[in-house]
């Protein structure tokens, strides 16, 4: 493939192909939905996050028996507030990366397809414009997670840490993250987040393949707008797929985001958890996970979607006034 391509005559700017297939909608579709679903469901996200942490060993931090107890020992210890440490780049970083996420999918997927929104992919492919739109993803991102991680991992009684290590919101945990480890801090999971982006690939393969299969199945084209349940369904099943298949990067990630913790890498801390918990310890908070994920995606797909299909219509209907206007002008030049 060449990278670039000449779009006129000689000293015309050179664009890249894929530029071309730029939608702002997606980005905006992607935002409102990872914004909508972290709002509501942030208190979940937190507790898992704690769960995943938690190793059985070291015994830093509280330890939570179930997702009932976990909620009412932080509602006592902490107050509801602490239901929502963590939500501001929690908020940021879901609707960043997700309206990231569907604008570089659905770029790369229609640059594929020629401009051809009706034109099928297949499993690979769609696998393929997934884990792009991951890896470039998770670059942006990034520092996000790690600040929402900490700040979700701040307890009552860390009064005894260092003051480089106890954060007053997000501001202040990016200048202290970066003044005391760099950007190399801000960049700590990024190795098993890289190992994530299969889980994006994966979901959105099998999400676009039910979409195209119920489409076919209708005999209607796939790229046809869905009722809001059709939609619910097929990104549960996609999420809980994808979830049960890649869940232990997610808890490698949280334990070497986690400042209370020290592993010297992704293997030293993959040992650790293999040596002292077993398979199961890559699966802690797995429950708690899939009650927030599952919603959170079903939310964040259906408000994507409608959001998404609302603003193509609005953009096709003012080209369809504006066209006949730019015609007349044309005609009187």
């Amino acid at each position: 493939m060449s990278a670039m391509k000449s779009s006129g005559s000689p000293g015309t700017a050179r664009v890249l192909p894929v530029l071309s297939h730029f939608k702002y909608e997606h980005f905006i579709a992607g935002i409102s939905g990872g914004v909508v679903s972290t709002l509501m469901l942030h208190p979940l996200d937190l507790i898992k996050t704690r769960f995943a942490v938690s190793d059985g060993h070291s015994r830093v931090g509280p330890q939570y028996k179930s997702l009932k107890s976990a909620v009412m020992q932080i509602v006592k210890t902490e107050g509801v507030r602490g239901l929502y440490r963590g939500v501001t780049p929690n908020v940021l970083g879901s609707g960043g990366a997700w309206g990231c996420y569907f604008f570089f999918y659905n770029t790369i997927k229609t640059w594929i397809q020629g401009g051809n929104s009706r034109k099928p992919l297949g499993p690979s492919m769609h696998m393929f414009a997934a884990a792009d739109a991951g890896i470039l993803t998770l670059v942006m991102t990034n520092p996000l997670w790690v600040v929402k991680t900490r700040l979700c991992l701040q307890y009552m009684d860390d009064k005894h840490l260092p003051e480089t290590l106890r954060y007053n919101g997000m501001i202040d945990a990016i200048k202290k993250i970066y003044r005391t480890e760099g950007v190399r801090g801000l960049y700590r999971g990024f190795v098993p987040g890289m190992f994530g982006v299969s889980h994006g690939a994966i979901q959105f393969m099998v999400y676009e393949e039910l979409k195209n299969w119920y489409n076919n199945y209708l005999n209607v084209p796939i790229d046809t707008k869905l009722s809001t349940w059709e939609y619910i369904f097929f990104a549960a099943v996609s999420k809980l797929i994808a979830a049960a298949s890649t869940y232990p990067y997610q808890v490698v990630r949280a334990r070497l985001q986690d400042h209370h913790h020290n592993y010297s890498g992704s293997i030293h801390c993959i040992q650790s958890i293999w040596r002292f918990e077993g398979g199961n310890g890559f699966y802690k908070g797995l429950s708690a996970n899939l009650t927030r994920v599952t919603p959170a995606t079903v939310i964040t797909f259906v408000v994507y979607e409608n959001v998404s299909h609302y603003l193509q219509h609005r953009k096709t209907r003012d080209e369809e006034r504006t066209l006949p206007i730019l015609m007349k002008k044309l005609e009187e030049n």
